[in-house]
């Protein structure tokens, strides 16, 4: 038997914008709680939520924001977030999710990349000072017309100036579900990160699948201690709970083990997402064995591999009995395969699930590009409604990703079992995950070349027991220059990557070991650092 397999197909896709999808429940569970912020002890029903809503999108629109300009959103996560989510949404305003721990280098980059014409940021966050970088890059964005700071004059600003009601009726009658709705940046091999863009069809049907196979309902309330600029927290949290008239409780603006378990006795939620890593944070806190978790019922886990041990933990001191597996990217709104609550524990741990509905899947040899049989290994390729638009004004890049045919060439290697289940077993690219945030190297060596003293610089990743894969930079120094230690990259990155791009170990070499043909041996260098670290 081939590996190939379709989900499937009832229900119907939702074929329906974000904002009328979020309406809709609205006119059902106006008075249901839907948005819980335990940093600030605020709460709106959802007819609270979407009168919120409507004051920023029709400030967007007196704002001058026109249907497929570019909103940036730069900020931790809040309530303020969901209201811009789903009012640039009702307004046909393309969302920018900028990563909360960016700095300069990568600000103005994505800021350039896509046209960003009106920014809304936080002050700070941690110890980010996002006012200062953003003064810093806006006379190098000849684009950014408007920055709206929260918490602050700007934002009371953007409130107070309103179009009429009309106005938004109007420009939401305008839109079709196909629309780009959203950019999300991936980081690239090219060096720099690439905006994959998403349609309310894309993202709406991905969130509604997500959590209607974990049977989210009106009375769960859904922890999200995983960041919104993320589809783990955008799509697969917010939008899955909205499209179910769920409640969404924000247990603070960053991932804090102790505040998400807090929440989760204090709200009574019925589930919570996570990377592994942030399972094991919880399950390692010294509040754990004080709270009480037996609301909790499902939830969903992504990002990584789950060891069988968290996985079993999850289940049985969480009361997660109905946790989910959930595998897939960016480009695929995200989720591709899915663990169904019923599955056992070897399912959830050693396979990433099966077909997501209405979604096709394969497993191809990459040189061939033909369907492997059931049991071999090769590239794991998606189609169906969830594939991305394209890459951000970036086509070449689109036609390398996307085929003829319309399936998405993931670049991970796959196993489809023969039961349909699949499991991850490598990556053709040299992609380094680490705490769940995904890493392409080739930026990270780009950046360093920018630094005065190296000549070349090749980066891995390598095992580490916490955050699944640290980073790992190969350096070669100039002529005469004296070599860098860990301390000095880390100084240099410092305010221009975010921080779990800054590679931990350093090793200074003369000469990478290289292919006859000239290419570098990143297994090579990968093996031989384990050995020298002893990892």
């Amino acid at each position: 038997m081939t590996s190939y397999d379709a989900g499937p197909t009832h229900p119907p896709l939702l074929e329906e914008t974000i904002g009328a999808n979020f309406e809709r429940t609205v006119a059902t569970a106006r008075d249901a709680e839907a948005l819980v912020e335990l940093a600030t002890g605020r709460r709106w029903s959802y007819g609270e939520l979407n009168a919120d809503v409507d004051r920023v999108a029709r400030g967007l629109m007196a704002l001058g924001v026109e249907k497929g300009e570019r909103v940036g959103i730069w900020a931790p996560n809040c309530a303020e977030w969901t209201m811009v989510q789903y009012a640039t949404a009702k307004i046909g305003a393309i969302l920018v999710n900028i990563n909360p721990a960016y700095r300069t280098h990568e600000l103005r980059y994505v800021l350039n990349q896509s046209g960003v014409r009106t920014l809304i940021a936080a002050r700070s966050f941690k110890t980010s000072d996002y006012v200062a970088m953003v003064n810093e890059v806006r006379p190098e964005c000849p684009g950014l017309r408007d920055v709206v700071f929260l918490d602050g004059d700007e934002w009371e600003a953007l409130l107070a100036r309103q179009v009429p009601g009309d106005a938004l009726r109007a420009r939401m009658a305008e839109l079709v579900n196909t629309d780009p709705i959203n950019i999300q940046y991936t980081s690239g091999t090219t060096g720099f990160p690439k905006g994959a863009t998403l349609s309310h069809r894309n993202i709406l049907n991905n969130g509604y699948f997500t959590t209607e196979l974990i049977g989210l309902g009106r009375s769960d309330r859904l922890c999200l201690p995983v960041p919104f600029y993320h589809c783990f927290g955008m799509v697969m949290g917010n939008l899955g709970a909205t499209a179910h008239g769920a409640t969404v409780v924000i247990p603070a603006p960053g991932f804090d083990p102790g505040a998400t378990l807090a929440a989760i006795e204090t709200e009574r939620c019925t589930g919570v997402y996570g990377v592994p890593t942030m399972f094991i944070a919880m399950l390692a806190h010294p509040d754990f064995s004080n709270r009480n978790l037996s609301s909790l019922r499902t939830g969903i886990m992504a990002g990584s591999t789950c060891p069988v041990e968290v996985m079993k933990r999850c289940i049985n001191e969480m009361h997660m009995r109905e946790v989910a597996i959930c595998y897939g990217m960016t480009e695929t709104s995200p989720v591709s395969c899915q663990t169904l609550p019923d599955d056992d524990l070897e399912r959830r741990t050693a396979t990433v699930g099966r077909a997501h509905p209405h979604v096709e899947i394969k497993i191809i040899d990459p040189d061939t590009g033909q369907t492997v049989e059931r049991g071999r290994p090769g590239e794991f390729c998606t189609r169906g409604y969830s594939v991305m638009l394209g890459y951000w004004n970036e086509p070449a890049k689109t036609a390398e990703a996307i085929d003829a045919d319309g399936w998405m060439h993931t670049g991970d290697l796959a196993v489809m079992r023969d039961d349909g289940y699949c499991t991850i077993v490598g990556r053709i690219k040299d992609m380094v995950i680490r705490g769940g945030e995904n890493i392409y190297p080739r930026e990270i060596e780009e950046f360093l070349h920018t630094h005065p003293d190296i000549d070349d610089a090749q980066v891995i990743g390598v095992p580490d027991p916490v955050y699944g894969e640290e980073l790992c930079a190969w350096i070669r120094m100039k002529p005469g220059r004296a070599p860098l230690d860990a301390d000095a990259v880390r100084a240099f990155a410092t305010g221009k990557l975010a921080h779990y791009k800054i590679p931990r170990y350093i090793h200074i070499v003369d000469e990478f070991p290289m292919t006859v043909t000239g290419k570098v041996r990143k297994v090579d260098m990968r093996e031989q650092t384990i050995e020298l670290l002893g990892l």
